[in-house]
């Protein structure tokens, strides 16, 4: 009878014992990551991206984070917000102010009225200045309402360093900046032109169009527009793009072109002066072949870590099947939504790694975060993945093992 007491009271006991949780950071095995530097290309911008379209990952920069002036390149945006605001047969009315702005322009007058649609190819086509600014007013009200939905849109975007004061690029400066943005930041929202607008097909529809004509609703003058973008000539895949010229700005351009299930924005600010207007061409070519030559894709899928891999992870002072067993939980990988494919230098390799509690302490919630998968680019974190508890542990107590007690001695 003396055993059996204490038994008992040995087993009452064991929910008194402590642990505690230990991290490791054990890579699973794969091909360790062959780092190369990325040469810079000679190019004639003070400023130029090169971004994976499909993921948005920049693949190469010269000084692509400096704030620059970007002249009508501002227009893409103008253009994406117009698709997403507004009815293309809308009918505008033109101000004085949108009457009046300089070369290159339309050359509307005051009181005339156009369908919007009309007025989104003579601003992205020719790149007219007063098309731009009777947009502006017909849907932000004035051009400081205008700006701000440009601002706050991207912000949405992405962008980390933009400054929009008008709706077509020109120069200005304001008691907040100046006109501006990077060359990240504006390959950033021609991606989100092409890629993750849902008007992203009429956005290329009307940037791919040649020659568009049109009349004033009174039908008293007519305009013929014809696509000033040159690079959709130049290379088999070519997408869509928007040049722009200022004399604070220079020679700007940003465009995109898909290949090989590839996509690649370029985007080019400073890119020389009159007489050098060619110049954002040779770069745009240079830079879109240097994508198509060196840079391929690979796809997390390939290398996503098996959850079987992951062994139980034990839990101190849980409660299991009988007094003394090992209690384990049985880990969970949670796939979040996140980049699953993207354009790599060749020679690169993503790895997967694992960060995982190697013990736990009760009581334990189901899906209690234990630890993460990441993969990774050389340096560069690609996705995180969190690593759950598949079920609840509770902390051993006395009425758990005195029940436990009653079980092994059958008195019930």
């Amino acid at each position: 009878m003396y055993q059996k007491f204490l038994t008992f009271v040995l087993a009452c006991a064991i929910f008194l014992q402590t642990g505690t949780g230990i991290l490791s950071a054990e890579p699973f095995p794969g091909v360790e990551f062959a780092a190369e530097e990325l040469k810079p290309t000679e190019l004639y911008a003070k400023s130029a991206v090169l971004m994976d379209g499909d993921s948005g990952r920049v693949l190469y920069e010269k000084d692509g984070y400096a704030a620059m002036a970007n002249a009508s390149t501002t227009k893409i945006l103008t253009c994406i917000l117009t698709l997403e605001n507004c009815d293309l047969d809308s009918e505008v009315e033109v101000s004085a102010l949108a009457a009046s702005q300089p070369k290159v322009h339309l050359g509307m007058s005051a009181g005339q009225k156009f369908y919007m649609r009309d007025l989104l190819y003579g601003l992205m086509l020719e790149s007219f200045n007063d098309c731009a600014m009777a947009i502006a007013e017909h849907i932000g009200g004035t051009k400081e309402g205008f700006a701000e939905m440009m601002n706050r849109k991207a912000k949405e975007i992405g962008c980390k360093d933009t400054y929009f004061i008008t709706p077509n690029g020109l120069d200005a400066k304001d008691s907040v900046s100046f006109h501006h943005t990077t060359a990240a930041d504006l390959a950033g929202i021609m991606r989100y032109c092409l890629k993750e607008s849902e008007k992203a097909e009429a956005f290329l529809e009307i940037t791919r169009t040649k020659q568009y004509s049109f009349t004033d609703l009174e039908g008293k003058r007519s305009y013929s527009c014809y696509n000033r973008n040159a690079f959709l000539d130049m290379m088999e895949g070519a997408l869509s793009g928007k040049t722009g010229f200022t004399g604070n700005a220079g020679y700007c351009y940003v465009g995109a072109l898909e290949r090989e299930g590839k996509t690649y924005i370029v985007a080019l600010l400073a890119c020389g002066w009159p007489n050098n207007k060619t110049y954002k061409w040779s770069d745009t070519k240079k830079l879109m072949n240097y994508g198509l030559e060196n840079f391929e894709k690979k796809y997390l899928s390939e290398i996503r870590l098996d959850p079987s891999e992951l062994e139980p992870v034990p839990v101190e002072e849980g409660q299991g099947g009988r007094i003394g067993e090992a209690v384990y939980i049985r880990p969970l990988v949670e796939e979040r939504p996140g980049i699953e494919e993207l354009l790599v230098f060749k020679g690169q390799d993503i790895t997967v790694s694992c960060q995982m509690a190697e013990k736990l302490q009760a009581p334990v919630e189901k899906g209690a975060y234990i630890g993460k998968v990441t993969y990774r680019l050389g340096e560069e974190t690609l996705k995180e993945c969190a690593i759950r508890s598949d079920r609840k542990i509770n902390k051993i107590d006395f009425s758990w093992c005195f029940w436990r007690v009653m079980e092994l001695f059958e008195l019930f």
